[in-house]
């Protein structure tokens, strides 16, 4: 079911996206598709490239942020080693969270594979948004290729809010073409 509702979010967003594209040097490209309503500021800083998506408005309170790293070794060689680091770097968050545990969850990705966690803040359960300040947030990994990876995290006020689903749905959706040569 949440398979068929990223695929209809996705095609939704398609109606009314504008398409980014990031050089990831002799690595490829990767493609992220956003609404409308989102602005992507990219960094380069050579030994990775930095994504933030951001709302056009202050009416929406949540963000995300892409780190692409080039890693020498593949460290993420299987979904089962990946998800394992996704979980154990979580644990910082859920320590602090309502939910009290890392449970990894798998993207649905066009390619590549990938897992995050979510996490609620219990001090904002039952307050009114507070801008800059999030409920909720999804963090992971994503192994494009042996060596393109992407760190992912997600603010929002809602797990089931329509600007965290865009985002995630932005996020399973980007494309990664392997640069020529691979």
């Amino acid at each position: 079911m949440k398979k068929i509702f990223v695929l209809f979010l996705l095609s939704v967003v398609g109606l009314f996206a504008q398409a980014e594209t990031v050089k990831l040097g002799g690595r490829g490209t990767l493609t992220v598709y956003i609404g409308d309503n989102w602005s992507m500021e990219t960094a380069d800083y050579g030994d990775r490239r930095i994504i933030k998506i951001r709302p056009k408005g202050t009416h929406v309170n949540a963000h995300s942020e892409l780190t692409v790293t080039f890693p020498e070794t593949d460290r993420f060689d299987t979904k089962a080693r990946l998800k394992m680091r996704v979980e154990i770097d979580a644990m910082k968050f859920a320590e602090q969270s309502v939910e009290g545990k890392a449970r990894g969850k798998e993207f649905s990705l066009v390619g590549g594979y990938g897992y995050y966690c979510s996490f609620t803040d219990p001090d904002l359960i039952g307050k009114p948004p507070q801008e800059g300040n999030f409920k909720t947030i999804s963090v992971g990994i994503i192994r494009l290729a042996a060596d393109v990876v992407v760190e992912v995290s997600i603010n929002a006020d809602g797990f089931t809010s329509a600007p965290y689903n865009e985002l995630l749905g932005a996020i399973e959706g980007m494309e990664f073409k392997a640069g020529a040569g691979r």
